[in-house]
């Protein structure tokens, strides 16, 4: 949808567990040499102030990232994705918020490719602005990134990351994104997928994750609750990442990490999350 803007909520709740599991994801696909491809299909502007515009209106990430800020002992997940973070706010106070291509830059190899794709023309204008620089590395492309997926399945090294993670505003989204993961399943197998969804008591985001449950592959999706329903049944709860194909490590690693998440930022005691396999239910 044209009307959404994603600086009204950088470094929310929901961004801190997206973004954290993206590093964790990237962090491990560099770990082979050889090079891979990331695609991001809602990328958004890139990078947001939070001091100012947009982000400064509704402050959201004063419940978001700036609760684990200065929070000492983190799980490795959390603790690598803050200091990167940090590193970007050389002040040492988080005036910064790195979205996921800007997360993703920092972390590719010289070899790597990140293909970002954003229908709104003030925020591709300034994703192109971000990445004016970036050469060959990246591409900025305003369209239909769902489309903008299924064109760039498989990726010439046969090895890639989708970030999947549209605003759902429009309710057509929910099935969008399913059909989405089912053409990239049979484009590019062995792809790793990661969705993002919110939480509402919207009758279509109810029923997604049993959805994408029945997708014949293997997965892992988690659920971060950080609020009560309120009684209008209006407003989003938290929110899910559902994995295709995820490091065999990650599991054990959000085991460690979704608690501390549920606790810092949760609100009036209502953190909590649920994590459950194709292999079974794991929490």
């Amino acid at each position: 949808m044209l009307s959404y803007r994603h600086a009204f909520h950088a470094g929310n709740h929901a961004d801190v567990l997206k973004h954290a599991v993206l590093v964790a994801l990237l962090r491990h696909m560099v770990r082979k040499e050889k090079p891979f491809t990331v695609i991001d299909t809602h990328a958004g502007a890139g990078a947001y102030g939070l001091d100012a515009g947009y982000a400064a209106k509704n402050a959201e990430w004063a419940d978001g990232i700036a609760r684990l800020w200065n929070m000492p002992d983190l799980p490795a997940l959390l603790a690598d994705y803050v200091e990167l973070v940090r590193g970007m706010n050389p002040a040492g106070q988080p005036t910064f918020y790195p979205g996921s291509p800007y997360l993703a830059s920092k972390l590719l190899r010289r070899d790597d490719r990140l293909r970002l794709f954003e229908l709104h023309p003030t925020d591709v204008d300034l994703l192109g602005k971000t990445f004016k620089d970036a050469g060959r590395q990246v591409s900025v492309t305003r369209g239909d990134g769902l489309a903008g997926l299924k064109a760039s399945l498989p990726p010439p090294s046969r090895r890639g990351l989708a970030l999947i993670d549209p605003s759902y505003e429009d309710k057509r989204d929910y099935a969008n994104v399913l059909e989405a993961l089912r053409d990239g399943l049979k484009r590019f197998a062995t792809g790793t997928y990661m969705l993002w969804y919110p939480v509402l008591a919207r009758v279509e985001a109810q029923r997604l994750p049993a959805r994408l449950h029945g997708l014949e592959a293997e997965w892992l999706d988690v659920r971060l609750h950080v609020a009560r329903p309120s009684t209008d049944g209006l407003g989003m709860t938290g929110s899910g990442l559902f994995l295709i194909n995820p490091p065999y490590t990650l599991e054990a690693d959000l085991r460690t990490a979704l608690p501390v998440l549920a606790q810092m930022l949760g609100m009036d005691g209502a953190g909590r999350f649920e994590m459950e396999t194709s292999a079974g239910k794991a929490s």
